[in-house]
Formats: structure tokens, sequence, C-alpha cells
């Protein structure tokens, strides 16, 4: 290292710091590791009060807060669209300079976090909901079984646009891309306890009613036996048109079995969401050739999730109504 412009700027702080101690060249090149003549051209440069040399940029102050306007109008430009954008506003910079200024402002190109789109409404009866269970302890949300569908594709890797964001921006509304519900796909249901998961169930139709009630009675009833024995316990499914209809409603009451109020397009407050999202990560390196290696794969690795990771992910429930509570209804990282 034997240029000053190799110093990293931690490194120009701490041997600026040591010389008004009145440490000698060579204890600071020794401290900061670099080389003396490194420390003796930082600071002789500093006396003279000489600025870097090098070429001077090609795009002003202004020309930095256009491209920002830019970025921020539309996160999910790529770089040659902005860089058009910014060269019909008057700027003169090539597409790689368009890049580094981009990066110069903090932006990283990532692949944006997906949250549920919600109504004023929802947000509200989300915040009304989190705020009559924010006294529930764990012991009370270990009496709930949780259940959901997901769906489970043999394509891996499509992770869709990417968004031009800064450090700490993963949660901004204008970096989000919103998630749609009830694609059309094969689905898989399944059920979870703060004790352990449940059977899997492969829907091979699209799901009603008495699709729904067919899978309670073979699938969800068994996992209560195992989960709870004969000790009562709390059922929660979300809003879906077959989990809300009147007969589904029917089979609960004759069933005896309670369920748990459960506000609109509210994943992020199911444990089990993020359980789905524990098996499509370890399936990362799998690669099943048609759907009947799908379906053992998913039953492998279904298998493979623990009670802790179960029990874990249940005791996380204060936290995320916490989290509802403090974003006032709105949609949280969970």
């Amino acid at each position: 290292m034997g240029k000053t412009a190799d110093l990293t700027t931690v490194q120009k702080m701490t041997i600026d710091t040591l010389k008004k101690e009145g440490k000698t060249q060579k204890v600071i090149a020794k401290e900061v590791g670099c080389s003396q003549s490194s420390v003796s051209k930082h600071i002789n440069r500093e006396a003279k009060g000489r600025k870097r040399c090098g070429r001077k940029e090609c795009t002003s102050k202004r020309d930095k807060r256009a491209l920002e306007r830019i970025v921020k109008q539309n996160r999910f430009k790529n770089v040659g669209e902005i860089h058009k954008e910014w060269t019909v506003a008057g700027v003169s910079a090539s597409r790689s300079t368009t890049h580094r200024r981009m990066q110069d402002m903090g932006f990283s190109c990532r692949i944006p976090r997906v949250k549920p789109l919600l109504n004023k409404r929802q947000r509200q009866k989300r915040l009304a909901w989190a705020q009559d269970k924010k006294d529930w302890t764990a012991a009370e949300w270990s009496k709930v079984m949780f259940s959901d569908e997901s769906k489970f594709c043999i394509s891996f890797g499509n992770q869709g646009p990417r968004v031009w964001r800064k450090t700490g921006e993963a949660q901004n509304p204008r970096c989000l891309k919103s998630s749609v519900k009830f694609p059309q796909s094969v689905m898989v249901w399944g059920a979870m306890s703060s004790a352990a998961v449940g059977p899997l169930c492969f829907l091979r139709s699209r799901v009603n009613a008495a699709v729904y009630q067919e899978v309670l009675e073979h699938f969800m009833l068994p996992a209560a036996d195992q989960f709870y024995g004969g000790d009562d316990f709390i059922f929660q499914h979300d809003l879906a048109p077959a989990h809300s209809a009147k007969s589904t409603s029917t089979w609960f009451k004759d069933h005896g079995i309670p369920l748990l109020d459960w506000p609109a397009n509210s994943p992020d407050l199911n444990p089990i969401e993020n359980l789905w999202g524990i098996v499509k990560r370890k399936m990362r390196d799998a690669r099943p050739n048609n759907a009947e290696e799908l379906k053992a794969t998913i039953k492998a690795t279904w298998a493979l999730i623990t009670p802790e990771e179960c029990n874990r992910l249940v005791d996380s429930m204060p936290r995320r109504i916490a989290a509802a509570i403090q974003a006032k209804g709105a949609a949280t990282k969970y």
C-alpha cells in the first residue's frame, strides 16, 4: 500500500488522530497497517491543503439531485432506462457513470420484499385485531393450530424485477412488490402447532367449500389429535371463500371446534407462512423433474421441520402483534 489514495477513510482519520497525539510516522504506519510513505504523503497533503488529483467529475450536484429524483420516481427501472432519462434531462454522462453515481448515492439493486396490498379498512381491522390480542401469552398461542395453503413450483429462481433502494429502505412502500393471493396453481395444505407440524394435503382441484371440508375431515382432525389429544384448541385459517363459507362454518360448529377470528389479507401475522418459507429455502438445491418428484421433495423437507422451529415461530406471535400495532395495522416484515 504505497499510495495515499489507497488509504481508507477510517485509516486517514486514524492517522490524523495519532498525529495530533504526537506519534511518529513510523508508529502511526504500524498501528494503521500501511507504509510509512503513505502516512507521510497523507500528512503532507493535509498540511498543504492539497486536494486529491485526478479528473474532475463530469456531473454537478444539481445533476446528481436530478438523478436521485429520476430513481425515486420509479424504483423498478433498470440502469439503461435511468441513464436514458438522465441524458434527456441534459446531463452528458455514460451508462457506467450513471451506475457509479447511483452507487455513490447509496442505491443498490436488490430483490424487492413482497407484502400484501392493504386498503384503509383492512389496516383498521388488523389494528383492532392486534390490540384485542396484545395480552395473549405464549401459552394461549400454543393452543392455536395454524393452517394455510401454499404454492410450490417445479421451476425455481424466477425472482422477478429488482428495485433500487438505499440501506434502511427495505420497508419503504415505493420499494415493495405487492403480493397477490390465490394464484392459479396446485396448492399444498398444511397445519402446525407450537409442538409439531401436521400431515400435508396436496390439493388436486380448485378449493371450494366441499373440498376444504374433506381436507378438514381427513387431515385437520388427525392433526388435532396428534397435537392436543383430547384437550381444547382453537383453529386458525384465513378468510378464503372456501374457509368462510356457511357450510364450512356449520362444519366447525358441528364438530365443536372454535375458530380464531382473523383479519383479511394478513399472511405476515401467520407463523406458518414463515414455515413455508423455511421449507422452500431448504428445497433450493432440489430440482424435481415432475409433479410426483416435487411432492416427494416437499414431504421429505416438511418432515425435517423440528419441534424447536415450530415453537420458535408460534412464540413470535406477541412480537408480530406488537409490530402490527406499531405499524398502525400496516403490513409488517414477518
